[in-house]
C-alpha cells in the first residue's frame, strides 16, 4: 500500500466521503478534502494535522474555487495521485412537478462540478505522468427507478463521461473508474442530500409507489460504506482497476438485468437496426 499518495476528495463532510477520508488518514495517506464548510469538515473528520489533512471550504459551482483548491493542495503535498468525485446528491419526483431551476442546480453540482475537478486536476496528473480519477455514479445511471429521471439522467451522464475520459487520457497512465453503487447506508435519503417534490398529479402509481418504498428504506440500506471505502482504497492500488464498478447486491443484480433485457431487445430489432444502413 502507497501511503505516499495524495488523495483529493470532494464532497467529503458526510456520508461516504467523510467515511473515506476517515479511513484514508486513519491509514497514513495525505488527504485534501472539500466541503462548503471547512469548519464543519474538520470537526466530522476530528484531525487537525496540516501534515495530511487539508480541509478546504469549496464552492463546486464556481471553477475558480475549484482551481483554487487544487493549487492549495499542490502547494501543502506537492502532487495529486487520486481524485474522488463524491460530491452530488438525489433528487425525486416527476418530470412535469420538478421545478427547472432544481434540474439546473443538480446538473451543475452531479456533472458540471465533476468536469471541472477533473478539468483542473488533468494538467498536474499529466505532469506526474499518472493518476487515477474515481468519479462516484450510480447503478441508477445505467438501470434507474421510476420517480428517479432526473438524477438518473445526471449519473448516466457521470458514466458516459467517465467512459469517454478514460480513453482520452490513457496514453498519459491515467486511469478512469466510475463507482455506480446501489443503496448505502449514508444520509443520501434525507433532506441535506435529496430533493424531494411529492407527487401531487392522479395517477403515476409506480412512481409513489417506488418513492415511497425508497424513503421508508432510509437507514436500512444494505451497503455499507466502510466496505465501500476499503474498496475505493484498493482501487487505487490496483494496476488494472475497472472503468464501470457496479457496487452493492442490488447494484449487480439491477445492471445484469438490464444487460439481459438490453440484449434481447438488440437481437429483438437488429433487422430494423441494420435497415438504416445504405
Amino acid at each position: 500500500m502507497d501511503t505516499s499518495k495524495v488523495w483529493y476528495v470532494t464532497g467529503a463532510s458526510r456520508g461516504l466521503g467523510l467515511t473515506l477520508v476517515k479511513m484514508l488518514l486513519d491509514k497514513g495517506y495525505r488527504v485534501a478534502a472539500t466541503s462548503r464548510d471547512a469548519r464543519a469538515l474538520t470537526r466530522a473528520v476530528g484531525l487537525i494535522d496540516s501534515h495530511r489533512f487539508l480541509p478546504l471550504a469549496v464552492d463546486l459551482n464556481n471553477p475558480d474555487c475549484i482551481d483554487e483548491s487544487i493549487r492549495q493542495t499542490l502547494t501543502a503535498f506537492g502532487g495529486i495521485n487520486v481524485v474522488v468525485n463524491n460530491a452530488g446528491y438525489g433528487m425525486a419526483g416527476t418530470v412535469e412537478e420538478t421545478a427547472e431551476q432544481d434540474i439546473i442546480n443538480i446538473f451543475k453540482i452531479n456533472v458540471l462540478a465533476t468536469i471541472n475537478v477533473i478539468k483542473g486536476v488533468l494538467p498536474v496528473m499529466r505532469s506526474q505522468g499518472s493518476g487515477y480519477i474515481i468519479n462516484i455514479g450510480s447503478v441508477a445511471g445505467f438501470a434507474g427507478a421510476p420517480g428517479w429521471s432526473i438524477y438518473a439522467a445526471t449519473k448516466s451522464a457521470v458514466a458516459a463521461f467517465s467512459e469517454v475520459l478514460a480513453a482520452d487520457v490513457q496514453e498519459f497512465n491515467i486511469k478512469v473508474t466510475v463507482v455506480e453503487p446501489s443503496g448505502f447506508r449514508t444520509d443520501f435519503l434525507t433532506s441535506d442530500s435529496l430533493v424531494y417534490t411529492e407527487s401531487k398529479i392522479d395517477g403515476y402509481k409506480a412512481v409513489k409507489e417506488t418513492q415511497e418504498r425508497y424513503l421508508a428504506a432510509n437507514g436500512k440500506q444494505p451497503g455499507d460504506p466502510g466496505r465501500a471505502s476499503a474498496i475505493l482504497i484498493a482501487l487505487a492500488e490496483n494496476n488494472n482497476p475497472p472503468l464501470h464498478l457496479y457496487l452493492g447486491r442490488d447494484a449487480y443484480n439491477r445492471a445484469s438485468g438490464k444487460l439481459k433485457t438490453l440484449t434481447a431487445e438488440l437481437e429483438q430489432w437488429k433487422e430494423t437496426t441494420i435497415s438504416g444502413d445504405f
